[in-house]
């Protein structure tokens, strides 16, 4: 029962598995073989805070977007497999999206953009578009 949602960067479309309980967000991408090409983890927390992240059982290399509560990236960091030590956001952040090592870099994208669709629409704190809404909605497109 992952809980999956399309966020979006500028026009790149970002499938991402959301940990949003502080269960899914303690174990994250722990224990993991891969990471899909394009798709990431997306941790939403409570509240604003300085977040701190590191690799603690975790084989496959990522980076890191730390991300304000308007969407906005703080900054971008590069993490290695079963590295202890701490990685941290640059001010205070209520989300963080991790990808496969170089994802960021390969499509351009750099603090100061903005991720939409975290929270769905605006203030609802609530995703817009599920995996199963998408695949709905293609259907239709092709079958109708």
């Amino acid at each position: 029962s992952r809980n999956n949602r399309i966020i979006s960067i500028g026009s790149i479309p970002v499938p991402v598995e959301v940990a949003e309980t502080e269960e899914s967000r303690a174990v994250g991408l722990m224990n993991r073989d891969s990471l899909a090409h394009d798709e990431g983890m997306l941790f939403i927390f409570d509240d604003m805070d300085e977040r701190g992240f590191w690799m603690k059982n975790t084989r496959i290399p990522l980076s890191i977007a730390f991300i304000d509560d308007q969407g906005q990236i703080l900054n971008i960091e590069d993490m290695n497999p079963y590295d202890q030590s701490t990685v941290r956001s640059r001010g205070n952040a209520q989300c963080a999206l991790e990808m496969n090592q170089g994802w960021f870099g390969r499509k351009g994208i750099l603090p100061g953009d903005t991720v939409e669709g975290i929270w769905g629409e605006a203030g609802a704190k609530k995703p817009a578009l599920t995996l199963d809404n998408l695949r709905r909605i293609i259907k239709e497109e092709i079958y109708r």
